[in-house]
């Protein structure tokens, strides 16, 4: 019994660590082209900021796939549960980030309608992040379960004050990880006003953030002895601070650090909260699905750690390479 618990605490952490990394690298995409009305003012400075990230978008959402995958071959139940229960919202996610990839492509093939794919470039990245958020709010939160691990909410269920401000906070942390990104990727004036939208989005973060601390503290008394819960406030308080000092003095390469470093919190605060459970029940809590009661088996969770074993590296590994070989300012004149 205790190894298989090994395993399944294992393979919890490294679920995170996989949409963690979604949400760094397909977050900074993503706050690109929810700020691209904001940020970019010419035709030539959308290019910019678009082939900017040309190259790396869809290698991005490798991630969120593989977590996906992860989750159903470690712990199917709260697969089944989450994405039958929340398969309107699921949809909704789904068409966002087809119209978001599309309209790439279509916005300089279809001159006719550039406009109108540029419009659904910026809706499906911003509601695709703010949705993505009231999804982890709801499971944090909890929804209501019956005795067969199954959702008996409905859509509204999943549009609360506590999930839409896991919502709110995510995008603008997405939002952030967008501007760092743009000021790392781009000179000039293009430079300057994603500047000024790191300074913006600072304060806005910190804002989310404390209040997203706080309600979380709120709702879960025990926080306030878990360690890793102030090492969260912590992170992203140092993030933060981190933007505020580097936008001062115009350091263009550690801004998206900084911001990833403050992003990181806020998971941390989320496995503070939410270990051991998977969707927490919100009418009774041995409703909930955990690590424990919804799992596969101890060899299919071994076949997978040696599979995680060679594959986590190979792709951290060539992702690693990718951003290598694009890495520098981006030009209009590029194209992927």
């Amino acid at each position: 019994m205790e190894n298989i618990q090994n395993f399944q605490i294992l393979w919890f952490v490294l679920i995170l660590i996989l949409f963690v990394g979604y949400s760094l690298l397909d977050g900074f995409d993503l706050g690109i082209g929810a700020l691209l009305p904001f940020i970019a003012k010419t035709e030539e400075e959308k290019d910019i900021l678009i082939n900017s990230i040309g190259p790396v978008w869809d290698g991005n959402e490798v991630w969120l796939i593989t977590g996906g995958g992860a989750l159903f071959a470690a712990f199917p139940h709260a697969y089944a549960t989450a994405f039958s229960g929340f398969y309107l919202a699921m949809m909704l996610v789904l068409f966002a980030l087809i119209f978001r990839a599309v309209s790439m492509e279509f916005r300089v093939n279809d001159e006719n309608r550039s406009l109108i794919w540029e419009k659904a470039f910026i809706v499906g990245s911003g509601l695709a992040a703010l949705l993505f958020g009231v999804a982890l709010g709801n499971v944090v939160y909890g929804v209501p379960l019956d005795n067969k691990m199954e959702f008996t909410g409905s859509f509204f269920t999943l549009l609360r004050p506590v999930p839409l401000l896991f919502g709110v906070t995510g995008l603008a942390a997405i939002c952030l990880q967008g501007a760092s990104y743009a000021v790392m990727k781009t000179e000039g004036e293009l430079q300057e006003r994603s500047f000024r939208a790191v300074s913006i989005l600072m304060w806005i973060n910190l804002i989310t953030a404390i209040t997203y601390f706080m309600t979380m503290a709120l709702i879960v008394q025990s926080l306030t002895s878990n360690w890793l819960f102030y090492m969260a406030i912590l992170v992203t308080l140092l993030g933060l601070a981190g933007i505020f000092f580097s936008s001062r003095k115009k350091n263009d390469s550690a801004l998206f650090w900084e911001s990833s470093f403050s992003f990181i919190g806020l998971w941390l605060a989320v496995a503070a909260v939410h270990f051991p459970n998977l969707i927490k029940a919100s009418n009774d809590q041995n409703l909930s699905i955990t690590i424990f009661n919804s799992s596969t088996g101890l060899q299919t969770l071994k076949l997978m750690s040696v599979i995680a074993l060679i594959g986590m590296p190979v792709v951290i590994a060539y992702t690693i390479f990718v951003y290598r070989i694009f890495k520098g300012k981006t030009k209009s004149s590029d194209h992927y």
